[in-house]
């Protein structure tokens, strides 16, 4: 990845239209449930989402691996999917970015009232 890839978020899209595009060969229940899944890892991406690309690489080649087996997406996912999210990013209490913002917000609200008080 060069710079200008980095800065535009080229490689993003190109790897999402990539997701996208094997998402599309997958049967329907499986096209809903990493619907689903992708709704619930957004909670998890940074800034810029690159820290999701992995997890949601991983997550579709499971759902290819495990159609093409012919499993049910329910023996795959159970009927948790946010839960199997968590796991994905990090298990339960993983930080989402309304964890860091709060906690950005209280440090700048702390350093402000150490400032009127000091």
């Amino acid at each position: 990845m060069n710079f200008w890839e980095t800065v535009t978020g080229s490689d993003i899209t190109r790897e999402w239209k990539a997701f996208e595009a094997r998402a599309e060969t997958l049967p329907a229940d499986y096209r809903a449930a990493w619907e689903e899944i992708k709704g619930h890892l957004f909670p998890y991406a940074g800034f810029t989402g690159r820290n999701l690309m992995p997890i949601l690489d991983n997550a579709l080649g499971l759902l290819e691996e495990t159609a093409s087996d012919g499993q049910s997406i329910h023996e795959v996912l159970g009927d948790d999917i946010g839960g199997f999210c968590a796991a994905l990013a990090g298990g339960e209490g993983a930080r989402t970015y309304r964890d860091r913002w709060r906690d950005q917000l209280n440090r700048n609200v702390a350093r402000k009232l150490a400032r009127l008080g000091g």
